[in-house]
């Protein structure tokens, strides 16, 4: 064999070896430009109100459902006020969790608790701890931000039948309990399908599944059912959305500090 020839061959061998050692490259400006669109399609909505059931279930199939309430309110030039009122069973009834979600900075969060007729502040390294017991962290109760990410588009796959892009985003709080978040957004809407989520040794933490997609005045499309399974623990938590309407004339008052006490 030729000295040319075995040359030829070692540089194919070589490229073939780097392109399965390198991974195909992220594409930031496309992830920005894909989460841009769907922040944008999801705006101008004002207020909603909802009533829900949370079914917990444990690594043995064990489960035990509660009965709540969130009202959410749309703000100008910041993220979205949430509140969530707990109705059922007895020993969280009265329980009130309220969220100021923020463009920049951390987030404001409270919980009230009437057991105790005290409210407690969630402090933000204390953010991705598990919410009243479920697979949801504190963290994940907050409004889709684009500056809490940074964005990259991996590629193109398909989920349910649907062709959907898949982005990457990596939280910017330092006291996140992420490294990352894998994002499938079908592509004719622009909707969350499913997300995956990275623990703090980049290992596959949790997965939130979205089903039911109903679209409300035309335009915004809300999932009914949201599934958050927990790989490490085996535990599960669905959100079931009864009823859900929006515009119904929620206000900056009934979500501020004081009116965690008063939520009925």
């Amino acid at each position: 064999m030729s000295t040319m020839k075995k040359l030829s061959q070692a540089v194919v061998v070589s490229l073939s070896l780097l392109s399965v050692s390198m991974p195909l490259m992220a594409d930031e400006a496309r992830g920005l430009e894909i989460a841009q669109e769907r922040k944008k399609r999801d705006e101008g909505w004002g207020d909603s109100a909802s009533t829900l059931t949370m079914v917990l279930q444990n690594a043995n199939g064990d489960t035990s459902e509660r009965k709540l309430r969130i009202n959410t309110l749309e703000v100008a030039d910041d993220g979205d006020k949430g509140l969530t009122i707990f109705d059922e069973p007895r020993d969280v009834r009265g329980t009130v969790f309220l969220n100021y979600s923020h463009v920049t900075g951390p987030d404001d969060q409270w919980l009230y608790l009437p057991a105790l007729k005290r409210t407690k502040r969630i402090a933000s390294r204390n953010k991705s701890g598990p919410f009243m017991g479920s697979e949801f962290a504190y963290e994940d109760l907050s409004s889709f931000e684009l500056e809490k990410y940074r964005f990259n588009y991996l590629g193109d796959e398909s989920v349910e039948g649907l062709d959907s892009f898949v982005v990457e985003q990596i939280p910017t709080d330092k006291y996140s309990g992420y490294t990352r978040q894998k994002v499938w957004l079908d592509k004719e809407h622009y909707r969350p399908l499913k997300i995956e989520f990275y623990d703090r040794r980049d290992t596959l933490l949790k997965t939130l599944s979205f089903a039911d997609y109903q679209q409300y005045m035309d335009q915004y499309w809300r999932a009914l059912e949201m599934v958050m399974e927990n790989h490490q623990t085996g535990k599960v938590t669905t959100l079931t959305t009864s009823k859900l309407a929006f515009n119904t004339g929620l206000e900056e008052k009934d979500f501020s500090k004081s009116s965690l006490k008063r939520a009925r």
